[in-house]
């Protein structure tokens, strides 16, 4: 009883959940969890040995939400537009997202590029001229048919439980390679189908959050990041306000066992006021020559948004950023075509890529390729058979995503669906043989790369993954 009354109103508070105002600064500190170098846990964002030499320094993971079509962009097929009409003639998977009817071909044309002679659709004209940089895997298998649960495994490696972002795995394993700048930042990233989850640390530390700029519900516009300039104009003034905050915060952190968002929003405060004086610079695009805002599609219509984006990607790879994520994102861009699959397919391709096209020619160009590691990614691609009249339905269960630069083998396809695109059936590539591809191109093992939670060692690839060798350079 005695020690019941010596308690502190905090701790009465945090232990009976009577404390509204203190589960609301939990939550906030989750969420303003930033990837910086730790003075309160030395080493946790220090950087680290990987467990061999690396082929990438960083990773640049451009995510376009809603489904794009393999059939319709990448992986062509003939037999498909042979039987355009017809029934399919094989059984359907066991589950769908929703009713589909017969074969719909492709509106597009596809010819070949490059001296690999890779097709491409009439969807990607740009994108179409790197080819010969590009590995093209046709056989990528998801296991959800429904948006939340395949964009969280592309994201975290389960769809289901609450798990830590591939950007995340990757700051706990090597740590940050700058003091001022987050190592992991997601730009314009969606706030449905896992939201924030899709680039949280889950159980791992809070520092390696990753942290967003805009969100993919408002217009990008510069790249600006809200509150970046400081309300106290005398920085000598704002750095003894901010002393004298971590002071308070530290001694309250002493009277606890271990409290990971606590010490994330002590970080978060002390990166801020680094980030107002190197950010800025980051984001500002008033240097940068004519010629390369014109290669990203900057200042025109329909390219500038996701120009910017694709620019400031860029930027930050430079400045030490770990894991940037590029996203396109639902509400506003969504490559969801249930209907009305031409409207949606060519509105969005025109947005995206020239940017796309012109990110990966300027990382060539600057001689960054070599070591930035760039991904297309989707999280499932589209049915072969109509849904409705002219859309496509969900297709987790064989589909394209592509990689350049880091290592990966150039001017190659890897894997195969059927003849109509519905199936992998040649190499099949699991999303835990891609998380571990990732890792193993920067460095890490994915069986090494484990975190001890509730009682067991978890990791990205959770107990599965291979990497295929045939896709690497050796």
């Amino acid at each position: 009883m005695n020690s019941f009354y010596s308690r502190s109103r905090r701790d009465l508070l945090k232990q009976f959940g009577c404390g509204f105002g203190y589960l609301a600064f939990a939550g906030l500190s989750g969420l303003e969890a930033l990837s910086a170098k730790s003075s309160v846990s030395p080493g946790l964002l220090e950087p680290k040995l990987p467990h061999f030499n690396p082929r990438a320094k960083r990773v640049i993971f451009l995510f376009l939400h809603g489904g794009v079509s393999h059939i319709d962009s990448f992986d062509p097929k003939p037999k498909l537009t042979e039987m355009n009409g017809q029934p399919l003639p094989f059984a359907k998977p066991k589950f769908t997202f929703a009713k589909t009817g017969n074969l719909l071909k492709s509106p597009w044309e596809f010819k070949q590029y490059g001296e690999c002679g890779q097709p491409v659709s009439e969807l990607f004209p740009n994108i179409a001229t790197c080819v010969d940089d590009i590995c093209m895997i046709h056989s990528m298998v998801s296991d959800f048919v429904s948006h939340g649960g395949a964009a969280l495994q592309l994201h975290t490696g389960d769809g289901i439980l609450i798990r830590p972002s591939m950007g995340s795995w990757l700051l706990y394993g090597l740590g940050t390679e700058n003091e001022n700048l987050p190592g992991f930042i997601n730009i314009s990233p969606p706030f449905v189908h896992g939201g924030g989850q899709n680039y949280g640390s889950a159980f791992l530390p809070a520092v390696y959050q990753g942290t967003s700029i805009g969100d993919g519900g408002t217009q990008f516009v510069q790249g600006e990041i809200p509150n970046l300039t400081a309300s106290e104009k005398d920085i000598v003034q704002q750095r003894r306000q901010l002393d004298l905050m971590k002071k308070w915060n530290k001694d309250h952190l002493q009277t606890r066992t271990y409290d990971a968002r606590l010490e994330a929003r002590i970080e978060a405060f002390e990166l801020a006021f680094r980030m107002q004086q190197h950010a800025p610079e980051a984001l500002d695009f008033s240097k940068e020559s004519k010629s390369v805002l014109d290669l990203y599609g900057i200042g025109v219509e329909p390219t500038d948004e996701y120009g910017r984006q694709c620019l400031l990607a860029r930027r930050l790879a430079q400045r030490g950023v770990r894991f940037i994520q590029v996203s396109h994102s639902y509400p506003r861009n969504y490559w969801d075509q249930h209907s009305k699959l031409r409207e949606g397919h060519e509105k969005n391709s025109k947005k995206v890529d020239k940017p796309i096209a012109g990110l990966l020619k300027d990382l060539k160009n600057l001689g960054m390729l070599e070591d930035t590691l760039l991904v297309f990614g989707t999280e499932f691609g589209r049915s072969p058979a109509v849904q409705g009249k002219d859309g496509r339905d969900h297709n987790p269960t064989g589909f394209t995503i592509w990689m350049a630069g880091g290592g990966i083998k150039p001017g190659i396809r890897y894997g195969a669906t059927d003849e109509f695109g519905w199936y992998a059936v040649e190499n099949k590539m699991t999303l835990n043989d891609f998380h571990a591809t990732v890792l193993h191109l920067m460095g890490l093992d994915h069986t090494k790369l484990t975190y001890r939670h509730a009682g067991r060692d978890f990791r990205l690839t959770d107990v599965a993954g291979r990497v295929p060798q045939e896709i690497l350079i050796q």
